[in-house]
């Protein structure tokens, strides 16, 4: 069959494996990816043609501690970037917000999927009140025990309420969920992107908008990672990536390259195309306590989201107290 009437997808090594971590919505994010892969590619599409292949990650055996004690968000990704790197699997799936800035040497971001509600939602014991839209936070009782792995969501939440107290809460959507309605705590905060993916967004008692909350970078969106250099999947998976998330994707990111953010240190990224072709993008630096948290904003073209980026992250780099970044 010649290039010219071969069809997408031909060629390639069947099953197809697309790897990811083993989480309820890991595994619908990525049946969700295979899908729209199938759906462009009609040599894929078949039983056993397309299959993800669970690999169990060191940030998901250890479900007691922040991600910072234990080593970093790198931590739901390292063994499924070692399965890619040797073969196991032809790509992999993830949260984009849980994916590393430096991806290690032979792995690349291949593939953008269109982002879900970016913003947080908080979730409530039934002992907490109804929230107000205009202040969703007063709802929490003073001195509230309140559940957060993040310490950007920490961060945030001390910086409005110091009076709150945050514990670690790990875990999955529904192990979270459960925490909160036994009464462990009295709120926890979870992606909304999730909730709907889950089709558990009744679950939210309040949706934040990011001036309330600002997101993480990456949140809402799924990334694929494939192998650098495999240039005939990468053209493949260009056809079904989204542009704007991938703009969007971009500019967050690069704040998180210029500060050289981990997850020891709350940072926020929130990136918005406009109708006009113009990027708007906003970040914030914190200490976990809340004592400190600045926040700010820049504008420029969509196509040079990364530089936007880059000095955004630069400029709260320079402004926020050194021993923030140490």
């Amino acid at each position: 069959m010649s290039a010219e009437t071969s069809r997408p997808g031909e060629g390639l090594r069947t099953p197809f494996r697309a790897g990811t971590r083993g989480s309820p919505l890991a595994l619908w994010q990525a049946r969700c990816f295979l899908d729209r892969l199938a759906a462009h590619c009609p040599a894929l599409q078949g039983e056993g043609k397309l299959q993800a292949t669970v690999i169990a990650t060191a940030g998901d055996k250890t479900q007691d501690r922040r991600l910072a004690e234990i080593g970093g968000k790198g931590l739901f990704a390292k063994e499924i970037h070692e399965a890619l790197l040797d073969g196991r699997i032809d790509c992999a799936v993830h949260s984009l917000k849980d994916l590393e800035t430096e991806l290690p040497s032979g792995i690349a971001l291949a593939c953008i999927l269109p982002r879900e509600d970016c913003r947080d939602a908080l979730v409530l014991n039934a002992a907490c009140g109804v929230p107000d839209p205009e202040d969703p936070l007063a709802c929490l009782p003073p001195g509230a025990l309140i559940g957060t792995a993040s310490v950007r969501r920490q961060a945030q939440l001390l910086h409005r309420r110091p009076d709150l107290r945050c514990d670690v809460i790990r875990g999955n959507v529904q192990r979270r969920l459960a925490r909160v309605r036994a009464g462990d705590f009295a709120a926890s905060f979870l992606a909304i992107a999730g909730l709907k993916r889950m089709d558990m967004a009744a679950e939210a008692a309040a949706v934040l908008a990011p001036e309330v909350m600002l997101p993480a970078a990456g949140q809402g969106i799924i990334g694929v990672t494939i192998r650098a250099g495999d240039t005939g999947l990468q053209e493949m998976l260009a056809a079904i990536e989204d542009r704007e998330a991938r703009l969007a994707a971009t500019a967050e990111r690069a704040v998180l390259g210029a500060l050289d953010g981990s997850c020891r240190t709350p940072i926020g990224a929130h990136a918005r195309l406009r109708p006009d072709g113009r990027l708007t993008l906003a970040a914030l630096i914190a200490r976990p306590d809340g004592s400190f948290l600045l926040k700010r904003s820049a504008e420029g073209l969509a196509a040079e989201g990364e530089a936007l980026g880059r000095e955004l992250g630069a400029a709260l780099r320079r402004d926020a107290p050194a021993d923030i970044l140490a």
